[in-house]
């Protein structure tokens, strides 16, 4: 403490009488503890009153007890990496992203908290828990070990059946609950060994507060971008971004199934400049004559220029190509 004057008690800036230190009152500051660990803190994913939640805060997974066995994927922003939890043994998923967040990682975080906290679907990739480690934010994600359909190759018609149902009755619930995903593409569908598909990463999705929210910024990937989404003034400014993702998701399938970018003759790299071009002003892509009737329909239904002749997740569910697909199993993808 010290027992100089202030400035309120000397108003006439006399000079202060000094004081000396008295080595009695310093306090020894305890010293670290080596190796120095980070904890990890657990961002709380409460249950939403307006959406059923049945996962239990014990269902969490704490990222200290997680033992990294190998990197699955990486970007800008940060890693994803498989790993295994030392007491129990079981796999799952880490996503990792980095510290010193600019505006937009930050807003795409908080985008995908927000849907981890409301969703509970079979079809979509389970959150066991969001932490904030020293900085770094860390998903702990059900880990789906058939890898993403991107690595799948050319893929036959009844596999893809069977895909567009699970990923459909995905998207059905995301929509009722006015979860627009914005970023449906091969990457972001996974396969694990029980034959099921779930729709992964919400880095840039939106929960719309309005059915008529337009929910049209520049966010995802623009290769699988709706036309409108990418000239909005195509559609005098309104955008519906339920529609939007069954565009990308008859785009994605159709990619599965030709194997390269149906906007794109084979072997041409993509010129993204062109690609927005044809995207917006060119016809939609269709499938080839090689696919059946019902295929060629489905991606009809899918790739409607105009946005509101695109058929919703319910009716796609009804199609003929969809509701086959309850007969074949998802365990041949090869074409």
């Amino acid at each position: 403490m010290s027992t100089t004057m202030s400035d309120d008690q000397n108003p006439k800036g006399k000079e202060r009488p000094r004081t000396s230190k008295r080595p009695g009152l310093m306090l020894p500051i305890p010293p670290r503890e080596e190796p120095f660990v980070a904890k990890a803190v657990p961002l709380p994913l409460p249950r939403p009153p307006q959406m059923p939640q049945t996962r239990e805060n014990s269902d969490q997974i704490d990222p200290l007890e997680l033992e990294k066995l190998e990197m699955l994927g990486y970007g800008s922003g940060g890693k994803v990496y498989k790993v295994r939890h030392r007491r129990t043994q079981s796999l799952y998923a880490l996503k990792v992203v980095h510290g010193n967040h600019d505006l937009s990682t930050r807003l795409q975080i908080v985008r995908e908290m927000d849907i981890l906290r409301t969703t509970d679907s079979p079809y979509v990739v389970k959150c066991h828990g969001v932490y904030d480690r020293g900085g770094e934010i860390q998903f702990v994600l059900e880990y789906m070990d058939g890898g993403s359909l991107d690595k799948c190759g050319r893929m036959s018609e009844p596999f893809l059946a069977a895909v567009a149902r699970q990923v459909l009755r995905g998207l059905k619930y995301l929509h009722s609950h006015k979860i627009v995903h914005r970023d449906i593409k091969p990457s972001n569908l996974l396969l694990n060994s029980s034959n099921q598909i779930k729709i992964a990463d919400f880095g840039v999705s939106r929960i719309l507060s309005k059915t008529l929210d337009p929910c049209n910024s520049c966010v995802g990937t623009y290769a699988y971008m709706s036309p409108e989404r990418i000239d909005p003034d195509q559609d005098d400014g309104r955008y519906d971004g339920y529609a939007g993702d069954i565009w990308s998701l008859g785009l994605s399938l159709l990619e599965c199934y030709v194997g390269r970018l149906p906007f794109l003759p084979p072997g041409v790299p993509p010129d993204w400049a062109n690609l927005m071009w044809l995207i917006c002003y060119g016809d939609p892509p269709a499938a080839p004559p090689s696919a059946t009737p019902e295929f060629q329909s489905f991606i009809r239904c899918c790739l409607q220029k105009d946005a509101a002749l695109r058929w919703t997740a319910s009716q796609l569910l009804s199609h003929y190509f969809v509701s086959q697909s309850l007969n074949f199993p998802l365990s041949n993808p090869v074409h």
